[in-house]
């Protein structure tokens, strides 16, 4: 009877999750239930499967409203049914197309329209739904000849008083209003809720025709899916056996080209791969990936294919990925075995230049019905629903301020508040809005809005109404196509090398970047900075504690940083063992056997699985239920629980120490969602390997590609700082030699017009674009004639220096441009052949400070570039001890004299705590720890350069001084507004730091693993 139920899928309407929705009709002891989500089908195969374990039958269907209005109501009578309903929305989602007010064209499916909207005709599937609360509006003569088309509506939107108030606060926050000034229309009415089904039935007792109605809807729709079968597009050729003979081939002409014709190793095991790919019926997943490839080299586009499917020889061969698993003795079987039913987990990076051309391409391929990106839920987060809510009751911006960024012991403890609060709590994990998932596209044989109507987001790509984990469970399986600024980085070096030098480098050739001596230095001193993955304060740090020197232990490295090892404490037993592999004790004798390569530590999700299965004794199906949680994909813990249980209850029948049995899990616990396949950290260590080659041989160039790709970790101004280190002049931008990006000339690098804030994009392009075209710009007022500018860029343009070349003041160029322009923006003026002479203006030359530039520098860029920050310092003072002496100073106490990078906020069982990281006035980097109790007394007060005091702790290798003291250090009074001393002290405060949050919880201390783990002598 209740055909008409929303959960919380309704955003911002419904406030009941799927699972209290079926829990509810259990504890009504209702037998038919219907999901009817206002215009999504997000919830609909979650709803079947929980009917289905409680032995409710499922309907399925949508509430159709446009602009909150409700039109009608679509149940399915079949799965066909859903494809009519998905396709309805979709039209309007994506192209536009109106959604009709009565009548739309459905062959499968029941409509059911609300009194307020009956059409002047009913179709045979189209029925009027009648209220409890409506029925005396059926003494109407108008309607009295609908009433054998009538059937019984009971709306669901909450279960409780509180519930319905939750309801009016998410209808306030949907039409960005007060609650108080919500109407009736907005919200629904505060009768939907579950009721006994007797006394709903009891109300219509004199309506007979309208319950018969109902029971026939009611057994007439049959929806039943089948979750088993793959929905993924079946053949990249025209048949099975046809995709086995193209991969077959592919992979042996890859072989041929990978390796040694007598390699037979390789060869046994590429036809061992085909064999199990064959069976398991992946081999057109292995041919789209593979097309998409080729599509991107016919292009020249650089990517990297990594995740779990470099395991393989085969994607290896047929050039999906550059990986040799022969060499890293790569367990295939992680990838692809027998007992896996899902297709196997591609990831590929592209530039974050090209990837929009990749995806257009496999959209255009595959045909926009068959393709879209996976949806995800936003979620209403912590601080958001805090403001949200305050908003709905009226508070003023400072105190949603409050809420939103202090901790709720300082919220005012007022009536607003603790509703704000009770609210917020209820709020926790209810869908906001939908969203497109960063990478993971979706192939379908059938038409995809078979399974999903499509939505169209900003971005500009169709999405589908439910998440990565669904599509899964229902047979779709995720192509990632990423992308990122690494590859970019590396790409236009190649391309600025090629047109600068005339240098041709093959890139994707990895054995130039794999043992080379000079690139094995720069990693084993952490000298990464601009390089993939490897250039962050906590990767230089650990390359610098393992004296990382070869690519084996930058593949360790990329996995042991990851926060499931780190977070179990094995991070630090890692580069202990490594730097003492004499002097350790193994946990137990699996540990050795199973895992002597990386000294007894679970390090990839490789390992956590052999030591689950030969240490644990968990059975193959357990493997992989921790195998999916370590990859971020399992949603269902009390399926974690079970594998929790059977891994103690093995352990003690195996005979272990219950001590020991705890520690492991432990451990196996904090890799879930956090952990790499080995497969994964090889093709990271590669891509780092190919950015650390470009920077050590090919540094200013590598540098100016790294700053046109928006950095990496750090902001744009380390980069050109490591750009001056590799013996780069930096100049500022130059009308008649900058382009919109970077560019270097020889030893000579322009910042490009992108980096001033203030000048608009089409604005920066022109310039470049209009001198190319028609010859350099010979005065200010040519400028001027030939780009349509404004007085106020053009004198950002001055200031900047741009101008310098003419030679003149910047005082005089100011005074021309407002000769010229006055306060308007000229039209757009041609070249032509007969120009006036330039207007020749004297002024009287001015003194100026020679800092007044770098002032103007970090106004318009945000840092200096004419000179160090060191040079605008008050003191002379320069340090007592360099960053590059530090390491023979442990113990020892220094007073340093640095300008801040980067810090990092880190919690600990005592406080917050921050790692720092400088450069000194050499322009050497080092770093320091600030502890909670200094961090009272001396705390960071932004950007700058400090002068510090503390102890040098050198820890393998390497060091960082644990700050006792600490103060920033003041630059000299801006000259340009010597006259006014507040404002002559603003540009130091506006300098940058890039700082970075960590939540996550503390380490654990040496003490509290608690197992033997070093020996004693």
């Amino acid at each position: 009877m209740f055909l008409n139920c929303h959960s919380y899928h309704s955003l911002r309407y419904g406030t009941i999750s799927i699972k209290e929705l079926v829990d509810q009709a259990v504890h009504f002891n209702i037998k038919t239930l219907a999901l009817t989500d206002i215009n999504t089908i997000t919830g609909i195969y979650d709803f079947y499967k929980l009917c289905q374990d409680h032995h409710i039958k499922p309907i399925v269907g949508v509430e159709i409203r446009v602009q909150d209005e409700l039109y009608y109501i679509c149940l399915a009578r079949n799965q066909k049914s859903i494809g009519e309903i998905n396709r309805l929305l979709t039209a309007y989602n994506c192209d536009g197309i109106e959604i009709p007010k009565a009548n739309p064209d459905f062959t499968d499916t029941f409509v059911i329209y609300p009194l307020e909207n009956i059409p002047e005709q009913l179709a045979d599937h189209e029925f009027i739904g009648i209220r409890q609360d409506q029925l005396n509006f059926l003494m109407k003569p108008e309607l009295k000849p609908f009433i054998h088309r009538m059937v019984i509506l009971h709306p669901v939107t909450f279960t409780s008083s509180e519930e319905y108030e939750l309801h009016k606060i998410l209808r306030a926050i949907d039409h960005n209003t007060l609650i108080s000034k919500l109407t009736e229309a907005d919200y629904c009415k505060n009768n939907e809720t579950f009721v006994d089904k007797k006394k709903l039935l009891a109300q219509f007792y004199h309506e007979p025709q309208i319950i018969e109605n109902t029971k026939y809807i009611v057994n007439s729709c049959y929806f039943d899916f089948d979750f088993s079968t793959p929905k993924n597009r079946k053949h990249f050729t025209d048949s099975r056996e046809n995709d086995f003979e193209l991969l077959k081939k592919l992979s042996y002409e890859g072989l041929s080209k990978r390796y040694s014709d007598d390699n037979l190793q390789a060869k046994a095991r590429v036809d061992k791969e085909l064999r199990v790919i064959d069976q398991l019926n992946f081999c057109a997943y292995f041919l789209i990936t593979w097309d998409i490839i080729q599509y991107s080299n016919r292009m020249g586009f650089m990517h990297v294919g990594r995740g779990s499917g470099a395991n393989s020889i085969v994607s290896y061969c047929i050039g999906i990925t550059d990986i040799c698993p022969l060499e890293l003795d790569l367990y295939f079987e992680r990838f692809l075995n027998l007992n896996r039913k899902t297709p196997p987990d591609f990831d590929i990076d592209w530039s974050w230049q090209t990837r929009d051309i990749i995806l257009e391409y496999i959209f255009d391929k595959y045909g926009k019905d068959h393709v879209a990106f996976c949806g995800t839920n936003v979620e209403f987060k912590y601080r958001s629903i805090f403001r949200e809510i305050g908003k709905v009751f009226g508070l003023p911006k400072d105190e949603l301020d409050i809420l939103a960024t202090k901790p709720i012991q300082e919220h005012d403890n007022n009536s607003v508040s603790r509703q704000v609060h009770y609210y917020g709590k209820l709020l926790e994990k209810f869908p906001n809005q939908r969203s497109m998932h960063s990478c993971g596209i979706l192939i379908s044989e059938e038409s995809i809005t078979d399974y999903s109507a499509l939505e169209m987001p900003p971005k500009g790509f169709p999405i589908v109404q439910f998440d990565m984990y669904t599509a899964e469970e229902i047979g779709l399986e995720k192509f990632d196509i990423l992308s990122q600024r690494g590859l970019g980085t590396i790409d236009d070096t190649v391309k600025l090398v090629k047109e600068k030098r005339g240098i041709d480098i093959d890139i994707r050739d990895t054995s130039l970047s794999k043992d080379e001596y000079k690139c094995n230095e720069f990693l084993s001193s952490g000298k990464t900075i601009g390089c993939f993955y490897i250039e962050s304060p906590a990767m230089r740090g650990l390359l610098r504690r393992l004296k990382c020197d070869n690519y084996k232990v930058l593949v360790a490295a990329s996995s042991i940083i990851r926060p499931g090892v780190a977070q179990s404490g094995m991070m630090r037993e890692y580069i202990f063992r490594h730097n003492n592999p004499t002097k350790f004790e193994y946990f137990h004798e699996v540990f050795e056997k199973e895992l002597g390569e990386t000294y007894g530590i679970m390090v990839y999700q490789e390992d956590v699985i052999k030591i689950a299965l030969h240490f644990g004794g968990l059975s193959a199906p357990d493997g992989d239920v921790l195998r999916r949680a370590m990859s971020g994909k399992g949603r269902s813990l009390s399926a974690l629980q079970k594998v929790k249980d059977n891994f103690f209850e093995s352990c003690k029948k195996l005979g272990h120490p219950e001590q020991l049995s705890m520690e492991v899990y432990r451990q196996i616990e904090s890799f879930a969602g956090y952990s790499f396949c080995k497969a994964h950290s090889a093709s990271y260590a590669v891509e780092s390997y190919q950015s650390l080659y470009l920077k050590v041989y090919y540094p200013i160039e590598f540098m100016v590609s790294a700053i046109n790709n928006g950095g990496g970790f750090y902001r744009t101004e380390v980069y050109i700082h490591e750009a001056r280190m590799s013996g780069a002049a930096v100049y500022n931008p130059c009308i008649n030699l900058s382009e919109y990006q970077t560019t270097v000339y020889g030893l000579d690098v322009y910042l490009g017009f992108m980096h001033i804030e203030r000048l608009e994009t089409r604005l920066a392009q022109l310039i470049s674009e209009e001198r190319i075209q028609n010859g350099d710009y010979t005065s200010l007022e040519n400028f001027v004639k030939r780009i349509p500018i404004g007085i106020e860029t053009l004198q950002i343009l001055i200031f900047i220096g741009a101008f310098r070349f003419t030679k003149k003041q910047k005082h005089e160029l100011l005074i021309e441009s407002r000769f010229l322009l006055g306060n308007n923006k000229v039209p757009f003026r041609h070249p032509t052949l007969l120009e006036e002479p330039q207007k020749d203006y004297k002024l009287p030359s001015i003194e100026r400070n020679k800092f007044e530039d770098a002032f103007d520098e970090i106004e318009i860029l945000g840092f200096p570039v004419s000179f160090s920050p060191f040079n605008l310092l008050q003191t002379r003072y320069r340090s007592s001890v360099m960053a590059k002496n530090l390491i023979r100073y442990h113990k020892k106490q220094v007073k340093m004299l640095a300008y801040l990078i980067s810090r990092k906020h880190v919690p600990t069982k005592k406080g917050t705590m921050y790692f720092g990281t400088w450069i000194d006035a050499e322009g050497e980097y080092f770093d320091t720890a600030h502890f909670p109790n200094c961090l009272e007394e001396y705390p960071f007060q932004g950007g700058g350069c400090y002068l510090l005091l503390g102890t040098v702790e050198v820890d393998f290798h390497f060091p960082t001084i644990t700050i006792h003291k600490m103060a920033k250090m003041p630059f000299i009074p801006d000259p340009r507004y010597s006259m006014d001393k507040e404002k002559s002290l603003e540009a130091q405060r506006n300098l940058h730091e890039d700082i970075s949050m960590t939540w996550r919880k503390p380490y654990p201390q040496e003490h509290e693993i608690g197992l033997p783990r070093r020996k004693n002598t």
